[in-house]
């Protein structure tokens, strides 16, 4: 039984999630590559839409010495993240992004595959809410679904999409039901777009970090 917006509940999420999104892993390493570019010897780093502490887990492996915030609207995907990481340096809230309190508060706010079930103004929201999490100069992080720029350029993404799914074993019903989500379920929008609603947001810059499939990466400095 589901436990959250994502296709797979709490409990299977990290070994499925791979068999769904294209170089789902690449995301993580394109972010702590890009983080370990700012050369800080402490971060402060919320993590919105954290699901199951993956990205955090791999950024205290990988880069050291960060204080973790982690959100999610879904109680069994924090829970699954704290069982995996325990409390030491780490807050856990029960929150999505589009409620976020913080102000001036994080060198590094992140949301990956978190933003796209929401209408446009949901996520302008919580983008806004993250803009505002950052202290002066901090980055913004975010990985989302997109949708491609023309029907036929869709069509070929979905066709593309279609054959890695049936590559990862998925069977026609699974493919269809995921395909099926797009529009429904989550509300991917285009790259321009995306570019165009963060700088909206108060951003000072906005830039493309990874684009593959229908998928794409951006940070922003506030």
């Amino acid at each position: 039984m589901k436990d959250n917006l994502s296709a797979y509940s709490s409990d299977d999420y990290d070994s499925r999630v791979s068999t769904v999104l294209p170089y789902y892993k690449e995301f993580h390493f394109q972010i702590l590559d890009l983080v370990k570019a700012l050369n800080k010897d402490e971060i402060k780093w919320l993590d919105t839409g954290c699901g199951t502490g993956s990205l955090a887990q791999k950024a205290l492996e990988f880069l050291g010495n960060i204080d973790f915030t982690l959100c999610d609207p879904s109680k069994n995907m924090l829970q699954t993240a704290e069982n995996k990481l325990g409390n030491e340096h780490i807050q856990y809230y029960n929150i999505a992004s589009q409620d976020l309190s913080f102000e001036n508060e994080f060198d590094i706010v992140t949301a990956v595959q978190s933003h796209h079930y929401f209408d446009i103004e949901t996520r302008k929201k919580a983008t806004e809410c993250c803009f505002k999490a950052l202290k002066e100069s901090g980055i913004y992080i975010t990985f989302e679904n997109v949708a491609l720029s023309t029907t036929q350029s869709e069509s070929i993404g979905i066709n593309r999409w279609k054959s890695f799914l049936e590559s990862n074993g998925k069977t026609e019903e699974e493919v269809q039901s995921h395909i099926n989500r797009r529009g429904t379920e989550v509300f991917p929008i285009t790259i321009e777009k995306h570019l165009k609603l963060i700088k909206e947001c108060g951003f000072k810059s906005v830039d493309i970090l990874w684009t593959s499939y229908m998928q794409a990466g951006f940070f922003a400095i506030k």
